[in-house]
């Protein structure tokens, strides 16, 4: 059986990428090998993954089948690429490899590569529930049918986008990085409703029913923040006293602040 789908770390991301891929039987559990650094890794896919794929130690003497498939996803914490090292298999010569490794550009990739065509890619966790958002930034030498088989692979469990890769790191700040800073503002206003008796499991749920509300809102109704805040907002009542404070607060100003550095450090990885 010669593979088809090499996952280079298997963690949450990888997962949902793949998982979906296999439900479609767009692919073969048997044609896929994946590598895992640790043992807890290993066992705990072969003890609880509903789909039998090859896996191996990524110490392991089988580690280096795995260059001899077409198409790797590139799954590793950034920090570990420098742990990888090429296979120049006879099949290896023009290849893929996907990366979804944050702040990782192409050009540093080609050259850990020189037998690879690369391409990079930015997804968000919501990718694990098949509602992520992913950005793919293409290498040059990779055609349309290649493009068809990558894109396969993310939108099973995501939107996806397709932009040159400068807009690679302001991406990753709006959607990789911004489900944490809507977790923190989750977190804040169910405390508003914890200090004004409520409890914080039924705090937590009124904010999180009004969030999804709004959000529906908006994308449905198609009408602006503006519109919207101006049909909550009534003279001398209780939005405007809310969005005074946010504004003495600069709460605005800091949202930007914070993509802003995002994108600046997702920069300081290319």
């Amino acid at each position: 059986m010669s593979f088809k789908l090499g996952v280079i770390g298997f963690g949450n991301i990888a997962k949902a990428i793949i998982t979906p891929f296999l439900e479609q039987e767009l692919i073969k559990s048997n044609e896929v090998i994946c590598l895992v650094n640790s043992k807890k890794s290993f066992d705990n896919i072969k003890k609880f993954y509903k789909y039998d794929i090859n896996v191996f130690l990524a110490s392991s003497d089988d580690a280096k089948l795995i260059w001899d498939c077409p198409t790797k996803l590139l799954s590793i914490k950034p920090q570990h690429l420098e742990n990888i090292e090429e296979i120049n298999t006879k099949r290896s010569s023009n290849n893929i490899i996907v990366s979804i490794l944050a702040g990782v550009s192409l050009k540093t990739l080609e050259k850990k590569f020189p037998n690879h065509k690369c391409v990079r890619a930015v997804t968000n966790i919501p990718i694990t529930i098949k509602n992520g958002l992913t950005a793919i930034s293409w290498g040059d030498r990779i055609n349309n049918d290649e493009k068809i088989f990558v894109r396969n692979l993310f939108k099973n469990a995501s939107k996806v986008f397709e932009f040159s890769e400068e807009y690679l790191d302001i991406f990753l700040a709006l959607t990789s990085s911004s489900p944490a800073i809507i977790a923190l503002i989750v977190d804040a206003l169910s405390d508003g409703g914890l200090n004004g008796g409520l409890s914080k499991e039924i705090s937590e749920e009124l904010i999180l029913d009004m969030i999804l509300g709004t959000i529906l809102m908006l994308k449905d109704s198609k009408i602006t923040t503006t519109d919207l805040k101006n049909m909550v907002t009534s003279p001398g009542g209780t939005t405007i006293s809310a969005l005074r404070v946010l504004e003495e607060k600069s709460f605005k100003s800091a949202l930007i602040e914070a993509i802003i550095a995002a994108t600046n450090k997702s920069k300081e990885f290319n």
